[in-house]
């Protein structure tokens, strides 16, 4: 009897590893750690005054950070001809490569760093963000494809927390020292993407019933961790914390990242009692039978055989040009090239062009925007954990709103994500006219629409041009925002900032007052508004598709499923 207990302990650990639920689990647990690149203003400080960069200089430092974070191009074509896993282990070596390099030259231990070497060192680190986006998000949306937009919501909140989670991590690990936050940034990721790498697998499982409440817990304990960092960051404002504390706070943030391995180990036993008691079942309820292949384009015109290889060459590139202008209908798979030429996707890239360069720019200089505005230096932390919780927050939000608006109501996704440009607007205007104060505010604001955004915008694409090349289409979307960084933040923010130094006649190469990005944020505003009114003509052109059963291939295939199920149990 106690080697059968032993057997079915085994049996069950093996079907919680397998299973889609805990990929699930360690795709949050990557995620969490994924956002290194927004605690950019907690250590772009020490690389100004280390280095002695002016701020145009440290806006192009900013500028590569983006680049290399949202050009994903090589990684999504990589993740179609290789298995996540191989994904996730490239992006973890240029992580701890990238980041580690930056640390040397923070530290001495590289002295008179180029700006070459700064600029690659912080391209790679960053690029490495976008191999794990591709291996995890991919993976997860094909997973769960009828609830992509809170899946997504809740991948991506945990991202919007990183850089909370990192703060908090850091101060316990190394104390008040940010330079070591880089450090931190350079083991951590790289680490649990190489523990939980093999795990991140696509798995071929029928729809639960109850998948929505499993969702339900994860929020809640998403909820109740965000609700933590929250209190313990405006307890660190009020009081002074010893690392005893800080220790304390940060054995609590990884108690409630493991949390959702419960909900799974719960999810996974129900499953195994059924499988057990029906063996059957394993078959029919548990493993799905592959999806049915996606329709193939329609072939060349047939040639006689008397036709030379060259013109049927010939012929075959004009008719794969030809068929990139005739894309299929919306929601069934697009080609790389059918959807990279079509109007939908041009308005997608301007859009975020227009929202997540100016968040990113707003981000980026967090740090100089408090010092100008005068405010101490331990509210620049705060402004940043704010941003990371609300982004989170943002995340989540639209994730599960888009997709319940759009289930029960039709509500387009593009008709939202409009609004959140609009909203953004709201926080670039109260840091244009420095209203004192409005610095809390503005994080808040930025941190939420920036969080907002990135869901939506995902799961707008898998919409509309399907699943099969989703990694390669979302990656060349983000290249947009390191377009938007090097204009908005370097070309704009970066030279009026210079520019307003200069007036001042400052050795230090600090501006102060509310000039320093007051028309800066204006030049922001007026994009924001630009892209929402562009995000109007996609609503309108999408509207017959988002009125219809977008989810319907899936539907029917499941109920399919369904139909086996009965009569293989009659």
């Amino acid at each position: 009897m106690k080697m059968f207990a032993v057997s079915d302990a085994w049996s069950l650990a093996k079907q919680v590893i397998n299973g889609r639920w805990f990929t699930v689990f360690a795709s949050f647990l990557i995620m969490s750690v994924a956002g290194a690149t927004y605690t950019f203003a907690l250590y772009s400080k020490d690389i100004k005054t280390t280095l002695g960069y002016d701020q145009k200089t440290l806006n192009t430092v900013a500028f590569f950070k983006d680049l290399g974070s949202n050009n994903g191009i090589i990684a999504g074509i990589i993740s179609e001809i290789v298995p996540p896993w191989i994904v996730l282990s490239v992006g973890a070596i240029m992580n701890l490569f990238g980041y580690l390099m930056i640390y040397l030259c923070l530290t001495g231990y590289l002295r008179h760093p180029h700006l070459w070497l700064i600029c690659l060192s912080i391209t790679v680190g960053a690029h490495s963000q976008s191999y794990t986006n591709t291996g995890v998000l991919t993976t997860c949306v094909k997973n769960f494809p009828e609830s992509r937009g809170i899946i997504l919501g809740l991948l991506k909140g945990f991202v919007g927390l990183s850089s909370a989670i990192f703060t908090q991590l850091y101060l316990a690990f190394y104390g008040n020292d940010s330079k070591s936050i880089v450090l931190l940034i350079a083991w951590l990721p790289a680490a649990i993407s190489v523990v939980f790498a093999y795990t991140i697998q696509i798995k071929k499982v029928v729809r639960q019933d109850n998948e929505l409440k499993v969702f339900c817990y994860f929020l809640c304990i998403s909820l109740i961790l965000a609700t933590f960092l929250m209190i313990i960051i405006i307890m660190e404002k009020r009081y002074t914390f010893t690392h005893i504390e800080y220790t304390a706070s940060a054995v609590a943030i990884m108690f409630l990242l493991f949390l959702p391995l419960l909900v799974i180990i719960r999810e996974e036993f129900f499953l195994w009692k059924q499988t057990t008691i029906n063996p059957r079942l394993i078959q029919i309820t548990y493993v799905s039978p592959p999806l049915p292949p996606p329709p193939l384009p329609p072939p060349p015109p047939t040639t006689t055989t008397t036709t030379t290889n060259s013109t049927t060459s010939i012929k075959f590139d004009l008719d794969n040009i030809t068929t990139m202008f005739k894309p299929p209908k919306r929601g069934e798979d697009y080609s790389i090239l059918q959807a990279i030429v079509s109007i939908d996707m041009l308005i997608i890239f301007f859009a975020n062009f227009c929202g997540v360069g100016g968040m990113l720019t707003g981000i980026d200089n967090m740090s100089q925007i408090g010092e100008s505005l005068g405010y101490p230096s331990h509210s620049i932390n705060t402004f940043i954990s704010l941003i990371s919780i609300w982004s989170y927050v943002g995340r989540v939000t639209s994730g599960f709103t888009s997709e319940i608006l759009l289930s029960k109501y039709k509500f387009p996704r593009p008709l939202m994500l409009s609004v959140i440009h609009l909203l953004s607007c709201s926080g670039h205007l109260l840091i244009a006219f420095g209203i004192p104060g409005s610095l809390y505010a503005a994080s808040l604001i930025m941190g939420f629409c920036l969080g907002a955004q990135i869901p939506l915008c995902l799961s707008i694409i898998s919409e509309l041009f399907g699943l099969k090349y989703f990694a390669t289409l979302y990656n060349f979307v983000g290249l947009a925002s390191p377009l938007a960084s090097y204009i908005l933040n370097v070309r704009i923010t970066g030279h009026l900032y210079d520019k307003e130094v200069a007036k001042q006649n400052r050795e230090t190469k600090t501006c102060i007052g509310v000039e320093c990005f007051k028309l800066s944020f204006l030049i922001i505003t007026a994009f924001a508004i630009a892209g929402a009114l562009v995000l109007m003509v996609l609503v309108w052109r999408t509207r017959d598709f988002y009125k219809g059963e977008i989810y319907a291939k899936f539907k029917e295939t499941r109920e399919d499923r369904v139909e086996i199920k009965e009569s293989s149990n009659q």
